[in-house]
């Protein structure tokens, strides 16, 4: 197995500052899922630049994913935005899986907000709920650090808390700041890209999964095992297989995806003015 060094991500960082121009510290970094590509157009004074722009980045082959990293600003706080993502599904390694995460840090981010849409496992969520990630259940993954130990990277990561509890806690504070009811709950991340069956959704039940999608996983234990701290969000599109009996397509995800991106833009527009203001103040959140 080949994988990619760890000059490839100094490299593509900078490239991406030849492009950009020189970057202040981003406040986070954040990967925007299915649909939700245009967040990345609330940003003031934005910069982009396409993946294919970037040395050794993978390309998005995904519908409702633009494969773009774009650089920004909310309320004075700078940001990092990669509007789509890379998925194991489309053929990539789970090392390349996550080069969005190893260029974010790269970059200087040291917090990661992570969003997808996904389907409902828990019988009360209703399409069009945002689920604030607890944690995380990784069925039937390969891990990115799989091979040799990367230089700052430990390659058994401590994956308690993985999901930051304070991060989740302002999340959810967020959320009632901008006026958007938050659930809370597990994701469980498979390989896709068929969808699960009914079986396979009862037996993700009964080990706790309250959400389910193909995403998300690889990037949440590259960034902790980079020291960042990680807070999520999905966007609940559908009930998950056998849940209601109706039949699953991609459209109904990007569609839910796309008329739930202002409200998980508000979401994320709260969190990085609260994260802006502790970092002023000394204060950690």
């Amino acid at each position: 197995m080949i994988q990619i060094s760890s000059d490839a991500f100094s490299e593509a960082a900078r490239a991406v500052r030849a492009t950009l121009g020189e970057l202040p510290t981003p406040i986070a970094a954040i990967v925007l899922g299915s649909g939700l590509g245009g967040v990345a157009d609330t940003l003031s004074d934005a910069r982009r630049i396409p993946y294919s722009g970037i040395p050794r980045f993978p390309s998005t082959t995904v519908a409702g994913h633009r494969g773009e990293l774009v650089s920004g600003s909310w309320d004075g706080a700078q940001l990092l935005l990669f509007a789509g993502r890379l998925h194991a599904y489309e053929g990539y390694a789970a090392a390349d899986v996550a080069f969005p995460v190893r260029l974010a840090h790269a970059l200087g981010a040291r917090t990661l907000l992570v969003t997808n849409a996904a389907g409902g496992i828990r019988r009360t969520f209703r399409p069009g709920d945002i689920m604030v990630i607890r944690d995380q259940i990784a069925f039937a993954q390969r891990s990115p650090l799989v091979g040799r130990e990367r230089d700052g990277e430990p390659r058994t990561p401590e994956m308690v808390d993985a999901y930051d509890p304070g991060l989740a806690r302002l999340l959810v504070s967020s959320g009632r700041a901008a006026r958007v009811p938050v659930v809370e709950g597990v994701y469980a991340g498979v390989v896709g890209p068929s969808y699960e069956t009914p079986s396979e959704i009862r037996m993700l039940e009964r080990m706790g999964a309250d959400a389910v999608a193909m995403s998300i996983i690889q990037e949440v234990i590259t960034a902790r095992a980079l020291g960042m701290r990680v807070g999520g969000l999905s966007c609940i599109a559908n009930a998950a297989a056998g849940i209601t009996g109706v039949p699953l397509d991609h459209s109904e995800v990007l569609r839910a995806g796309t008329s739930a991106a202002e409200r998980v833009g508000n979401i994320l527009r709260e969190t990085v003015k609260s994260l802006a203001s502790a970092r002023q103040s000394g204060e950690r959140l």
